[in-house]
């Protein structure tokens, strides 16, 4: 096998990997209150609150309780705001589309994996930004940054494999790739 033949497939891999991401995280924005009162149950958060909320209680698990009980306010009241978060879900199934033209050409679609790196740079100041002006906690937003970072990696790595391959076929760099 050559080694742009071993390139090729690690290109191909990780752009799965990334696409099947978005997608994971696209689906897990439709479900939240099932998905949260999951999370409750079993991690007993609920249980380890002291008749509401303690000092004593872990931060995370007041957290998730608070969480919990605003999901079931907004499905009672007002269920229709969980329109946005199908449409953020949809969002990232578009997004994970897109990348199947990195798929079966990574070289002239390399201005996915720079739109790639871009919006995964994007995710850590909008999650840190937006998430301080909604009250959500300094931790959580780590976390929500993590996704961001976590797929930085494949999407890099993909960008700098399909930039050798192209170079060491003389191509031109197609598609925004610099």
């Amino acid at each position: 096998m050559t080694r742009e033949q071993v390139l090729r497939r690690r290109i191909k891999l990780l752009t799965w990997v990334f696409i099947v991401g978005l997608l994971i995280s696209g689906a897990t924005a439709i479900p939240l209150l099932r998905e949260v009162n999951c999370l409750v149950q079993l991690t007993g958060a609920d249980k380890l609150l002291q008749n509401g909320t303690s000092d004593a209680s872990p931060a995370w698990a007041i957290w998730l309780v608070k969480v919990q009980r605003g999901l079931r306010d907004v499905n009672a009241t007002y269920p229709f705001l969980f329109y946005g978060t199908d449409w953020l879900a949809f969002g990232h199934f578009v997004i994970a589309v897109a990348f199947i033209g990195a798929l079966r050409d990574p070289i002239r679609n390399l201005w996915l994996f720079n739109f790639g790196i871009i919006a995964c740079g994007l995710v850590i100041p909008y999650a840190l930004l937006f998430g301080a002006i909604r009250g959500i906690p300094f931790w959580w937003r780590l976390i929500d940054s993590s996704f961001g970072i976590f797929g930085l990696i494949p999407i890099c790595l993909c960008r700098t494999w399909a930039l050798q391959v192209a170079s060491s076929n003389g191509e031109p760099k197609q598609g925004g790739g610099a």
